[in-house]
C-alpha cells in the first residue's frame, strides 16, 4: 500500500453544511406549486423550495462567514425533502435547478476559492430508481433482478413487510446487491463522473452498511485516480479504524467529537433524553476538565496522523438535534464549543444555522430553513463565530500545528497549539463562576515573555517558574500568542 495522505486543503478548511431545500430560494429557478411556507415549521414530506442558484445568491454570506467549503446533503433528482431516495445519479434534482444551477453554483464557489463536496448515497436507493422500477412493472421477468436483493413477488413496496433488502426495512429505501459486479461498476462510474465535473470530494452516506473493504478500496483508487486532492469522508458515528488505515477514507464525520464537546461544554444542560440513541449512539457521559483532556487526546490517537488531521470534526448535523437544542438553549456552551471546534486538529464544520443560532429537536425540525431576515439572527453569536473563524484562518498552528495539552482542573481546560515557531495557548472555562489558575507552559515560552489575549486582548506574562497565571470569567475562553 502507498503511503497514506490526505488532502492537505482538507485540515486548512472551515466547512458548512448546506441541506440544499432549506437554505436559499432563486427566483430564477422556477418551481410547482404546493411548497411550505419558508418559515413554517418543516414536516417530514413537505418542500421548502430551496435550490442552488439560491445558494448561489449567498455566497458573499458564506465568504464573509470565512467559509472556505460547503458539503451539500444529497442534490441528485429525488422524490423526497432531503434526497436520500436517489431516482438519477446522473442528474440534479430539476426542483434544485437541474444540472445548469449545479454548474453555475459549482463555477461560482470555486472562483471564490470555495470547495465543493457531495452527498454519495451508494447503500440504497429509492423506488424511482429506474433498474428498481423495472422490477416493479416487470416482475421476475426484469432483467435487473439482480441489482437487488429480491425475495418475493409482487414486491410490498408500499404495504406489508418488505419482501427485498431495504435499508433499515424502509420499502422506499431498497439496497443495493454489491456482490453484482454490474452495480458495483455504476457506483463507480458516477463517483468518476461528478469528479470530472469539478466537485472537490465525496461524503459517504452508511457506508459501514457497504460490508466490503475491497468494494472501498477500489472506490479509494478511483476517486484518488480522478483527483488526488479530492476528500473522502465516511459517516460513521463510532470508532472508525477499519476504514482509516490509509487504503478507504481519509476520514469520517467526527461524531464523537460531538459528543465529547456536548458532554463537558453542556455538562449542566445536555438534554440526553433529547440525545438518546441520535446516530445510533447511546453514551452521553458527562465529562470533567481531566476526562474531556483525555477524549481530545485519544481522539488525535485514534487514527493515523493524515486521518485524524483531516477529521471532519462537527457540533451537530442535519441527523441530529441542534447543539443549542441539546444544551437547552445555552448559547455559551455553544460559544466554547465552537472556540474549541475552531482551535482542534482537523476540519471544523458549521451545520448552516447553528452561527446565528436556530434551533432544532429531533428530525424534521432539526432541518429549518435559513431565516434570511436577520431581525431573527443572533447578531453577537454570529460575530463570535466570523472572530473565531478567522482567527483559526490566521493561525496556521491553530490549522496543523501539535496539540499539547496544558492543564485540566476545575472546569478549565487549556492546551498548547504550536507551528515551528508560532505557538498558541486556548483556555476554556467551563464553570460557572470566575477562575483563577496557574498554567504550566514548561519550555515552550520563556520568562518574561507576554502574551495577549486574541478575544480580550488582555496580557499574561510568563514566569520564571514557566508559569502563566491568569483569570478566566465564567463560562468564557482565552487565545494567548505572544505580541
Amino acid at each position: 500500500m502507498s503511503e497514506f495522505t490526505t488532502p492537505a486543503w482538507v485540515q486548512n478548511a472551515v466547512f458548512y453544511q448546506i441541506f440544499p431545500d432549506r437554505f436559499a430560494s432563486s427566483p430564477k429557478v422556477v418551481k410547482p406549486g404546493n411548497l411550505e411556507a419558508w418559515d413554517a415549521s418543516p414536516t417530514v414530506h413537505g418542500f421548502k423550495g430551496g435550490d442552488l442558484l439560491g445558494v448561489v445568491e449567498h455566497l458573499d454570506y458564506l465568504q464573509d462567514l470565512g467559509i472556505t467549503a460547503i458539503y451539500f446533503c444529497p442534490i441528485f433528482q429525488s422524490a423526497s425533502n432531503h434526497r436520500y431516495h436517489t431516482h438519477d445519479y446522473f442528474h440534479v434534482d430539476p426542483l434544485l435547478g437541474g444540472d445548469e444551477a449545479f454548474k453555475t453554483m459549482l463555477e461560482a464557489c470555486h472562483q471564490r476559492g470555495i470547495r465543493v463536496v457531495l452527498d454519495g448515497v451508494f447503500n440504497h436507493a429509492s423506488r424511482g430508481f429506474f433498474q428498481f422500477n423495472h422490477i416493479l412493472e416487470c416482475g421476475e421477468s426484469s432483467p435487473y433482478l439482480d441489482w437487488f436483493d429480491v425475495r418475493g413477488f409482487p414486491l410490498n413496496a408500499y404495504e406489508g413487510r418488505p419482501n427485498y433488502r431495504c435499508w433499515v426495512d424502509l420499502p422506499a429505501l431498497p439496497e443495493f446487491n454489491f456482490k453484482n459486479p454490474q452495480v458495483r461498476q455504476y457506483i463507480f462510474d458516477i463517483t468518476r463522473y461528478w469528479l470530472d465535473q469539478g466537485i472537490d470530494g465525496w461524503r459517504l452516506d452508511v457506508p459501514f452498511c457497504i460490508d466490503d473493504d475491497s468494494f472501498w478500496q477500489e472506490f479509494r483508487q478511483i476517486v484518488k485516480t480522478s483527483n488526488p486532492e479530492a476528500y473522502i469522508v465516511g459517516e460513521i458515528p463510532w470508532e472508525a479504524r477499519r476504514w482509516l488505515q490509509g487504503d478507504q477514507f481519509d476520514a469520517v464525520m467526527n461524531y464523537l467529537f460531538t459528543v465529547a464537546c456536548l458532554g463537558f461544554f453542556a455538562h449542566d444542560t445536555f438534554d440526553r433524553d433529547l440525545a438518546m440513541g441520535m446516530m445510533g449512539l447511546y453514551d452521553f457521559p458527562v465529562l470533567d476538565a481531566p476526562a474531556f483532556a483525555r477524549r481530545a487526546e485519544e481522539l488525535l490517537a485514534m487514527y493515523p496522523h493524515p486521518a485524524a488531521s483531516a477529521q471532519l470534526n462537527l457540533l451537530d448535523s442535519h441527523d441530529m438535534p441542534r447543539f443549542l437544542s441539546l444544551a437547552k438553549g445555552d448559547k455559551t456552551a455553544l460559544r466554547l464549543a465552537a472556540l474549541f471546534q475552531m482551535t482542534y486538529p482537523g476540519a471544523p464544520c458549521v451545520y448552516s444555522g447553528d452561527e446565528i443560532g436556530l434551533e432544532g429537536g429531533r428530525d424534521p425540525d432539526n432541518r429549518r430553513a435559513f431565516p434570511w431576515d436577520e431581525r431573527l439572527w443572533d447578531t453577537d453569536l454570529l460575530a463570535e463565530f466570523k472572530r473565531l473563524i478567522t482567527l483559526r484562518k490566521a493561525h496556521p498552528a491553530l490549522r496543523t500545528g501539535v496539540f499539547v495539552s496544558l492543564y485540566a482542573e476545575a472546569g478549565v481546560y487549556a492546551y498548547l497549539r504550536q507551528l515551528g515557531d508560532e505557538k498558541l495557548i486556548v483556555a476554556l472555562n467551563t464553570a460557572r463562576e470566575s477562575r483563577s489558575l496557574s498554567i504550566p507552559v514548561a519550555s515552550h515560552f520563556a520568562d518574561g515573555i507576554y502574551l495577549r489575549d486574541a478575544l480580550s486582548a488582555s496580557e499574561v506574562v510568563v514566569s520564571q517558574e514557566k508559569i502563566i497565571n491568569l483569570t478566566l470569567p465564567p463560562r468564557a475562553g482565552a487565545v494567548f500568542s505572544p505580541g
